[in-house]
């Protein structure tokens, strides 16, 4: 059975993007090679990312002309995604697929062999994929700021969600990399 894995950047107050869609400037405070090598270890862990549309519309923007080089960006340009969404009818990025029923999509494949799913940004679809219990894994990047407002990462939710802590680490930057699991699995 593969994980779905939601990770993410948000800084000390629950952000993770400022004001204005894209505003993720504080991502360069806790940018170092411990964060560069989990970017380049992606590939190897999982097979598929799942985007919602803004996310995607954001990442597919950026990624095929980006002007770094390396394997992250081989790997986001390779990987399989999927963009979640009701109004796309089909997506340019390379290897992707939209699905607009992610709660039954992302059940049939968990089920099936593979890599790790990642869900990365998608605060709106990671909650409501919480809210299914189809989220296997938390892993956020504490970074050391306070943005003050901003687009925060988790959204109002009808109940308690209880996580049990699996890994923290601290980079050399003093951002504080943790993984957790909901202990309300489905």
């Amino acid at each position: 059975m593969r994980k779905l894995i939601v990770w993410n950047l948000m800084t000390l107050d629950g952000y993770f993007e400022g004001e204005k869609p894209w505003d993720i400037d504080f991502h360069s405070l806790a940018w170092g090679p411990e964060l560069e090598a989990i970017s380049e270890s992606f590939d190897q862990e999982g097979d598929l990312l799942v985007f919602g549309r803004r996310t995607y519309e954001g990442m597919a923007a950026y990624w095929p002309t980006a002007e770094e080089s390396g394997k992250t960006k081989d790997s986001m340009n390779s990987i399989a995604k999927i963009a979640v969404s009701r109004t796309m009818k089909e997506a340019e990025w390379n290897n992707t697929r939209v699905v607009s029923d992610p709660v039954s999509e992302l059940r049939k494949l968990k089920q099936e062999k593979g890599k790790t799913i990642f869900i990365f940004g998608s605060a709106e679809l990671a909650a409501s994929l919480m809210k299914e219990g189809l989220i296997d894994e938390i892993r956020l990047c504490i970074v050391p700021v306070l943005l003050g407002k901003g687009n925060p990462l988790f959204k109002t939710a009808d109940e308690q969600t209880e996580l049990r802590l699996i890994d923290s680490t601290t980079t050399a930057k003093g951002a504080v990399i943790l993984r957790y699991e909901p202990r309300n699995l489905s």
